[in-house]
């Protein structure tokens, strides 16, 4: 058996030898070891952000607009308007089975006067659960619409973050009053800042939410523009749609699979596109770094046939002595892992150095933060260890299967 203190010395002696080679077979680690973790960071965190903006629309929700019939059903022709109101959402609350929530939304462009101040605003009126359902979180200190704002049609209203800037500037919107349609409203919230890549109407940073109730008598409006809604599981979302928009044709008297009636726009399918989008491109990136660490790999195993060969006359002489070809070839194993895992680890270091340094660059709106996390650096070092054991199996054996007698003679 082999004395610990015996091959650190052994290995510190070899890598003297070979030091240029030994710097350079380093280097191909280190920077195979930083393509990889650093692709795959960046890779989930450009993942992360993508689906962070898509959230920002609303969780895996669904979109419809009443619209116009584009097929016959039951002796009633084509292009029959179908319109709205807010029983109709009650109806498709209470019937359909999969249903987790619904709301309607009514929309208009209304006059909005504070102080000396008079603009045209985007606003909204919805139910209490539209801000859930939309990932409308109030800044700390305010709140969304509650059960009680419908119930009591009360003058309160939900501003965006940036409305309520370009309103109140630096002091808290939350309290203060403002004349919208010419009636007085009350700042209940104030929407937390959020990232939006798509929208249906405006962003939201720039919208006003009111009641449906408080909507409608403040303008008179019947009909629902349009109304949003999510399934109990996302993945039978398609599923609920068709009961949904069974439930509406069914008492409008339309084909229920005429998707220009009630036009759909369901957002889960962005998820979905980006989960199997993204997952290809970080295999591409790992893929990629891989090779670049191959590289690196087949670098170690030069330097550890070199070892060998200028080791065989001191291989021949341990065999001679009673060595096992199985110990020869742990020793030089245990010397690739070792040179391929410092190699790694420094590797490692300089991707979480970069990864450090990247959000003062500022662009986290753009790829997200990048993080070292533990499903990174556990597939790094898996490929490091998989390289180090076929990078130095191939001399090692060359050194286990010599022929004690031959070795000794050779210089």
């Amino acid at each position: 058996m082999i004395h610990p203190g015996s091959f650190v010395k052994q290995l510190v002696r070899d890598l003297r030898a070979q030091k240029l080679r030994t710097f350079l077979t380093t280097l191909g680690i280190v920077w195979g070891t930083v393509a990889v973790s650093l692709l795959l960071s960046f890779g989930q965190a450009f993942h992360t952000q993508m689906i962070k903006n898509i959230a920002g629309l609303g969780n895996a929700i669904v979109i419809a607009w009443p619209s116009v019939t584009s097929l016959p059903f039951e002796g009633l022709s084509k292009g029959r308007r179908i319109r709205l109101r807010e029983d109709d959402i009650e109806l498709v609350r209470k019937r359909a089975t999969s249903l987790e929530a619904i709301s309607s939304e009514y929309t208009d462009t209304l006059q909005l006067k504070h102080g000396k101040r008079t603009m045209a605003v985007d606003v909204s009126g919805v139910s209490p659960i539209f801000g859930e359902m939309r990932n409308m979180i109030p800044v700390m200190g305010g709140r969304f619409l509650n059960p009680l704002d419908e119930a009591k049609q009360r003058r309160v209203a939900f501003l965006g973050d940036e409305l309520a800037e370009t309103l109140f500037g630096s002091s808290d919107p939350v309290g203060q009053t403002f004349r919208l349609h010419g009636s007085p409203f009350t700042v209940v919230g104030v929407l937390k800042p959020k990232e939006q890549d798509s929208s249906y109407s405006s962003r939201d940073k720039d919208k006003l939410i009111i009641p449906g109730s408080t909507f409608r008598a403040l303008t008179g409006e019947k009909y629902i523009n349009l109304f949003i809604f999510t399934a109990q599981d996302v993945q039978r979302t398609e599923e609920v749609t068709d009961e949904v928009l069974a439930i509406i044709a069914g008492k409008y008297r339309f084909d229920p699979t005429d998707r220009e009636a009630l036009m759909i726009w369901d957002t889960t399918e962005m998820f979905q596109f980006m989960d199997a989008f993204m997952m290809a491109f970080k295999m591409f990136l790992g893929i990629v770094g891989s090779l670049t660490l191959v590289v690196g790999g087949i670098g170690v195993s030069n330097i550890m046939s070199v070892v060998v060969e200028e080791r065989t006359p001191e291989v021949g002489v341990k065999m001679a002595l009673g060595a096992k070809p199985r110990g020869i070839l742990g020793q030089f194993l245990m010397e690739t892992l070792i040179f391929t895992a410092v190699g790694g680890f420094i590797g490692l270091l300089i991707t979480a150095g970069i990864c450090a340094l990247f959000p003062s660059l500022g662009l986290e709106e753009y790829v997200g933060i990048p993080t070292v996390d533990v499903q990174v650096a556990a597939l790094t070092a898996s490929l490091l260890g998989l390289i180090g054991l076929v990078a130095g199996f191939f001399p090692a054996r060359a050194a286990a299967n010599l022929d004690p007698v031959v070795a000794m003679k050779m210089t």
